[in-house]
């Protein structure tokens, strides 16, 4: 059946707003699920995540607690990788037995290198984290923190510059030719940036989306299915005149992106990877939910993009 990389948005294995450890693994056992039977119609699988809502609860963890040293944004994105690659890993596992399926699943900490001269860093526009009262995000700017505002109060700001390569793509090409469901560059993996031959982390994080569109490439990849809140892309959302999206090529994603149809932080950088990833070669992309992943491939739910 081909190799497929699956994208899952952290939100579907976190709420951020009532979730709790319980909460979360009973969401990562339903995706698990899912998962397993993509694996059972034969499919060579590897999944990547998203990480906002894990990475939201470790900053709010350090901002109130003055006992311990913040670790960086990178140390952060690795965090969040071991965390959630273990409970997929073992949930994986746990539905692959269940079902009589004799597969193995691992995690890989994976880097992603970036761009140390773009524009992010010195003009951070990514919201991270939870939401804060002004007297709070007022103390967190007198350290330095950058903050943005909005309709539910001041929110945390952070670089996200475009991923360029991923560091450990070759060990991971090696993993899914031997058969082996791999999970890879969570939360869009470790930023870094090479200085003078050498990794170094930076205070960045990078959209999953779009470290899963040079994973599916990077790996022959024929399908790249993206996981979201919704079940298809749609132009003029939101309003009236919504328009449900079946399918569109890349260069009418890109049109439509231009035209600003799509959120900049949540449904835009997904059509861009999908548009990304065919344009790279692949055969088609897929925006679907998290329910409708298998009706997605099956072509029966879900925006397809392809050339």
């Amino acid at each position: 059946m081909g190799t497929i990389v699956i994208a899952i948005g952290g939100n579907a294995i976190l709420n951020p707003e009532r979730g709790d450890p319980q909460e979360q693994q009973r969401l990562i056992d339903n995706t698990a699920g899912e998962i397993v039977e993509i694996i059972q119609k034969g499919y060579d699988v590897v999944l990547t995540h998203g990480n906002g809502p894990q990475i939201g609860n470790l900053l709010a963890m350090q901002d109130e607690c003055g006992l311990v040293h913040p670790q960086p944004l990178d140390v952060c994105g690795a965090q969040t990788q071991g965390m959630l690659g273990y409970s997929l890993q073992q949930s994986i596992d746990n539905r692959l037995k269940e079902k009589g399926v004799n597969k193995q699943v691992v995690t890989i900490l994976t880097q992603v290198l970036v761009d140390d001269s773009c524009t992010s860093f010195e003009n951070p526009t990514k919201p991270i984290g939870l939401y804060f009262p002004e007297f709070k995000a007022r103390k967190m700017m007198e350290r330095g923190i950058r903050m943005i505002q909005d309709q539910k109060g001041f929110r945390r700001v952070v670089a996200s510059p475009m991923p360029e390569s991923i560091v450990e793509v070759e060990a991971i090409k090696k993993l899914v030719h031997a058969g082996i469901i791999v999970i890879a560059a969570g939360g869009g993996g470790i930023p870094v940036v090479r200085k003078n031959g050498l990794l170094a982390g930076v205070e960045a994080v990078v959209d999953k989306d779009l470290t899963g569109s040079l994973l599916a490439t990077a790996v022959g990849a024929e399908t790249f299915l993206i996981l979201t809140d919704v079940e298809k892309a749609a132009l003029f959302y939101g309003k009236e005149k919504q328009v449900d999206i079946d399918e569109m090529t890349a260069n009418e994603a890109e049109r439509y992106i231009k035209e600003g149809h799509f959120g900049k932080g949540s449904m835009e950088p997904k059509v861009l990877a999908a548009a990304r990833f065919v344009r790279s070669g692949g055969k088609q992309a897929i925006i679907s939910s998290l329910n409708k992943a298998l009706l997605a491939i099956e072509g029966r739910a879900g925006t397809r993009v392809t050339i």
